[in-house]
């Protein structure tokens, strides 16, 4: 009976740990209450009880902020392990329900987004119509961090990419090339010094599409002029074809655009596209058939 009443006394809800994770990333009371649709009385309820429980202070202010102690910090390592066991869990249970395949949350960039996945869940939703597929869209930095945190089941992401408990797969070569209108006289293969003598249209810094692009530009000891920096490859294409400069982007948002062309750089430039899975994700049935799908839509690429 001692044991049985001891076990109660140090358990604590999944309800808690999630309210206490949210209260550290959002940074306040209020913000996580506004995140996970309850009042902030509730979330504050929720952490007295888990600190009263654990024996231990897991959040304090510093400054306007709210920050987790070096006990908090410790458990939220352990409540991402937590969660990611849980997703787990209910992926798992989801196959053994008739007709079920569970939900698979994928992430990955725009440009990926709008031009490599519309034929994959065109795919999926034809052959396997009970599976739920969600689509995050952000930064290589930002995918990882929430393949991690078990918020995204896996991410296609630019390298490099990496991560301690991250399973990181190679999947595509993606050709970066020298976009320009159709007026403009293009040559077989553009060379660094041959962009020397026009305005660039290029990513924003930060990114590793455009890391990539500045390490190939170093690697030919050019400095050419970046007439302009934006975030969207899209908008990128915009301002091309309103003649305000080439620019570099994907090869993949360029072969239908009939008011545009490209041509290869020379060397030619690569980047990689790797998926990306924490090590010990369980490959639930949908998890499967995402894999699978991508792979032939790769092929065909």
């Amino acid at each position: 009976m001692h044991s049985i009443r001891k076990t109660l006394v140090t358990t604590f809800s999944l309800d808690q740990l999630r309210c206490f994770a949210e209260v550290v990333r959002c940074g306040s009371f209020s913000a996580a209450a506004d995140v996970l649709g309850v009042t902030q009385p509730a979330i504050s309820l929720q952490i007295r009880q888990l600190e009263k429980r654990l024996g231990v202070t897991l959040i304090e202010r510093v400054g306007r902020r709210t920050m987790a102690t070096a006990a908090g910090e410790e458990l939220l390592r352990h409540q991402q392990r937590i969660d990611a066991a849980v997703g787990d869990a209910l992926a798992a249970m989801a196959q053994y329900r008739q007709g079920e395949l569970g939900q698979v949350r994928l992430g990955t960039g725009a440009t990926a987004c709008i031009y490599l996945l519309p034929g994959v869940l065109e795919q999926l939703r034809q052959q396997w119509p009970s599976l739920q597929v969600t689509v995050n869209i952000g930064n290589t930095r930002d995918m990882l961090r929430a393949v991690e945190e078990n918020r995204l089941d896996m991410a296609l992401v630019t390298l490099p990419a990496s991560g301690r408990m991250l399973d990181v797969t190679p999947w595509l070569q993606d050709e970066q090339v020298l976009v320009a209108r159709r007026d403009v006289a293009l040559p077989e293969q553009a060379s660094a010094e041959q962009l020397r003598q026009h305005s660039l249209l290029l990513y924003e810094p930060g990114g590793n599409t455009r890391r990539i692009v500045d390490a190939w530009l170093t690697e030919q000891a050019q400095e050419v002029e970046v007439s302009m920096t934006l975030g969207s490859v899209e908008a990128i294409k915009e301002l091309v074809k309103a003649g305000l400069g080439w620019a570099i982007v994907p090869r993949m948002a360029v072969e239908a655009q009939a008011e545009l062309q490209y041509c290869s750089l020379s060397p030619p430039l690569f980047r990689t596209l790797a998926l990306v899975m924490r090590q010990d994700k369980s490959l639930s049935r949908g998890l499967q058939l995402m894999r699978q799908a991508l792979s032939e839509q790769c092929r065909k690429c």
